[in-house]
């Protein structure tokens, strides 16, 4: 008894499946180079962290990971050029939290972070570090809390600009222990960091591998870190959260890819990426930046990654921060 025409092509179809299917797996991924995506400029934490990233997964795959530096508008630049790309596992991004605040901060951006980026993996978590001049007479956060609140917006905030890490570290912290402190924004990091330096500027919060020195020398005073725990690379430094109970600002590092790229794909670099992450050479050079290694799940950093989403742009309502 012959099959009917309409049973034929539904055992077709069934046939078909496990080939397509296969083939949408992308088993041979990657076959040609990768570009990591970084919104900033060669040199930095972030570019730093891409290239050591990179570098894991080229000797991993057999491929070519291969660092874009597009730099501006506090890496909205670089994170359009990601979404605007095919969803094919071939363009990723070194996501930051710099991404989040700044998909916050800028308007009429022609993408929207949580909705077209998908976490694939984190890489590290580092703290910022406040730090004051030697001029300053506190050397404690309970002390530096207490002359603020005698002198309300007395005491000068350097930051490297609006809109910015640092900034919104130095909000929440205002927020949170209930001080005013005068922020004052400049061009950069290294403009800032000379005038906290020379004393015109009395306290900044940033990034701890741009302090190392001057802490280490005694240029600058730090009187703690903006992560929940206290950083391994400076232990006797204490989290901020000791003394302003639930602060916490964490600057954390990692790989995301356009929405609707291959599970797949996804799960193939987490993977890898977390291999890198448990490698000892690798894990070091990361302590060596002040960073701490992400490890986890996408769905584990997708969480962090909206988290914070919500988070700074709450901080940044509160505190009335709006673009210039």
């Amino acid at each position: 008894m012959g099959l009917s025409r309409r049973r034929f092509f539904e055992l077709l179809a069934g046939a078909a499946l496990p080939i397509i299917s296969g083939t949408a797996r992308a088993l041979d991924y990657p076959t040609r180079p990768v570009r990591i995506i970084v919104g900033f400029p060669p040199g930095g934490p972030t570019d730093i962290f891409a290239r050591l990233i990179a570098e894991w997964l080229s000797n991993r795959l057999g491929q070519a990971f291969i660092v874009e530096n597009r730099p501006g508008a506090g890496s909205t630049i670089g994170v359009a050029s990601v979404v605007a790309a095919p969803a094919d596992g071939y363009t990723l991004l070194l996501v930051s939290t710099s991404a989040v605040i700044s998909a916050a901060y800028y308007r009429n951006l022609s993408f929207n972070l949580v909705r077209d980026i998908t976490p694939v993996c984190g890489v590290a978590l580092e703290p910022l570090v406040m730090v004051v001049n030697p001029s300053v007479l506190a050397k404690t956060i309970p002390e530096f809390i207490a002359d603020a609140k005698a002198n309300p917006g007395k005491i000068i905030m350097a930051s490297l600009g609006n809109g910015t890490t640092p900034q919104m570290t130095g909000e929440l912290f205002k927020m949170m222990a209930g001080v005013d402190l005068l922020h004052v924004p400049y061009q950069g990091a290294a403009p800032a960091l000379t005038d906290l330096l020379a004393g015109r500027a009395q306290v900044m919060f940033e990034a701890m591998p741009s302090l190392v020195g001057y802490i280490q020398s005694g240029k600058l005073r730090a009187l703690g870190v903006s992560t929940a725990a206290r950083s391994p690379v400076f232990p006797d430094i204490p989290s901020i959260s000791e003394f302003v109970p639930g602060y916490e600002a964490s600057v954390w590092f990692g790989i995301a890819a356009r929405r609707q790229t291959p599970a797949e794909i996804v799960e193939l670099l987490n993977k890898e990426i977390n291999a890198g992450l448990a490698n000892p050479s690798l894990n070091a050079r990361l302590g060596e930046l002040g960073g701490t290694a992400l490890k986890g799940t996408p769905p584990e950093f997708e969480r962090l990654f909206v988290g914070d989403s919500e988070k700074w742009s709450k901080v940044m309502r509160a505190a009335n921060i709006k673009p210039e």
